[in-house]
């Protein structure tokens, strides 16, 4: 494989394209001269073992794509749904995560006091739950409504905005609100997920998830759209990582030793043990479809309450005219049917985030003219990025990047990076300081930027590759961390 990274022969007039032609068929990679010659040859074994399951269509790795279990984080792959396959490994542990971005009345200037940053940062402590083992504040929500209705199991005291017409946003702007699946399936979980999992409604989880205070950047080349989104410059938003939590998991561990045992009577396999795939019209296939939806329910569910928390502490300090309106919500692990052309397909995106482009029917009503907001959150101190689909992004079925991209692990991060480089990199001590929430930064340093990927260049990839096109930057004021 190390050889085919060496050799591979650049297709002069697509300087963001390469297409790498492995044993087992083309792997499509979107990345820049710099970004590709970095990558780990070992991102290739893994391709090529995916590429391995029957029927693969198109198989393709974002600028951000890295080692991940069976299928490396940075992945869209492909079958038809008449005769194709499921994977949970190109799914990922963590079914559901995704993005959740809101626009708040308050300005940069509000908040340019450090106090008052810690201040906003305590009070969102009090409503949203960091420590792993803490319980969320909806105990009286039915967790039986959210994994079978999504959204609209909510009860209406969660959703302020869903019964005024005008500003009803955080149920109409999202990804998908509500993923229809058959509830039979939902029996085979034990009791003890349900209660674990309806515990943790609200709440982050901890490694590189979070909730940023940010403020906007209007970039000069999509000011027009940004303007229509309700974007302005030194606006402040709140942007959130989260996904399906103790749920997610579960359905993951279940579906995962059910389709092991499938695998081994049929012979099924790869040289990599962990990846993990079913054929869709089987029964582990439909097993698992139907419970990772009820996860993508869960996932979407999840952010939204996050999201009311924050509001709750934004009240509380900012007093009752301080407002919150949901921009997007949209996902990067999970699996779906999309309409492409003519063809019908299975759609896989493990780290990978859809950006339509104007005009795409799947565009929520809102974004029918401008196509929807991608949200790609940065590394922690690091801007994130709010971008618009290209047609162009028809040649990668819609998907960019999900964010920079670790380039180191844990273990490895907290042997390279000092103390004092990551508190530069937080501004610490400074009037522009990004507060975070734990008391002390060292139990945060593997998840500082130098555990990751430059974003910027990153989002340079897709913006050369012609996928999308940067509508905003958001830089970070505050940054809330799950324990």
């Amino acid at each position: 494989m190390e050889r085919l990274l060496q050799d591979n022969e650049q297709r002069p007039q697509e300087a963001y394209y390469r297409k790498v032609q492995l044993p087992a068929g083309d792997l499509h990679v979107y990345a820049s001269d710099s970004l590709f010659a970095g990558l780990d040859y070992k991102v290739l074994d893994m391709a090529n073992n995916n590429l391995q399951i029957p029927g693969n269509r198109y198989m393709s790795y974002t600028p951000d794509v890295h080692v991940g279990v069976g299928t490396c984080i940075g992945t869209t792959a492909i079958w038809d749904m008449a005769d194709g396959y499921v994977s949970p490994s190109i799914v990922g542990s963590d079914i559901g995560c995704g993005m959740r971005l809101h626009l708040t009345n308050l300005h940069r200037d509000d908040l340019r006091d450090v106090k008052l940053r810690r201040k906003l940062v305590k009070a969102i402590e009090r409503h949203l739950p960091v420590e792993e083992q803490a319980r969320g504040h909806f105990s009286d929500i039915r967790l039986d409504h959210i994994v079978r209705k999504g959204l609209s199991g909510l009860p209406k005291k969660y959703v302020p905005d869903g019964y005024t017409p005008r500003k009803a946003t955080s149920l109409t702007r999202v990804e998908c609100g509500k993923f229809g699946l058959d509830e039979s399936y939902l029996e085979r979980l034990p009791e003890t997920v349900y209660h674990r999992a309806h515990r943790q409604l609200g709440t982050l989880g901890n490694g590189n998830h979070f909730a940023e205070i940010q403020y906007v950047e209007i970039d000069e080349d999509h000011r027009d759209i940004a303007e229509q989104w309700g974007l302005s410059d030194g606006q402040v938003a709140v942007m959130i990582h989260s996904g399906s939590r103790a749920w997610g998991g579960a359905v993951n561990q279940y579906c995962s030793s059910e389709i092991v045992k499938m695998m081994s009577r049929r012979g099924l396999g790869t040289a990599d043990p962990k990846l993990l795939f079913a054929p869709l019209d089987s029964e582990s296939g439909q097993m698992y479809v139907n419970l990772m939806y009820s996860a993508l329910n869960y996932a979407v569910v999840n952010r939204h309450l996050i999201a009311y928390a924050i509001r709750e502490a934004g009240q509380q300090v900012f007093g009752s005219k301080f407002e919150m309106s949901t921009l997007y919500d949209l996902m990067h692990n999970y699996a779906w049917e999309e309409k492409h052309g003519k063809n019908t397909l299975f759609v896989h995106r493990k780290g990978a985030t859809r950006a339509l482009p104007p005009g795409h029917p799947d565009n929520p009503d809102a974004y029918a003219e401008t196509g929807h907001p991608a949200l790609i959150p940065g590394s922690m101190g690091t801007s994130s990025y709010i971008m618009v689909g290209k047609p162009g992004g028809q040649s990668n079925y819609y998907s960019i990047c999900h964010g920079a991209g670790r380039i180191r692990s844990r273990s490895a991060t907290k042997r390279l990076v000092t103390m004092d480089q990551f508190r530069s990199s937080m501004r610490i001590g400074s009037d522009d300081e990004i507060v975070v929430n734990q008391r002390t930064l060292e139990s945060l340093i593997d998840e500082s930027p130098q555990a990751y990927k430059d974003v910027d260049q990153i989002i340079d990839s897709v913006v050369g590759a012609g996928l999308a096109g940067v509508v905003a930057k958001c830089k970070p004021l505050a940054a809330v961390k799950g324990v």
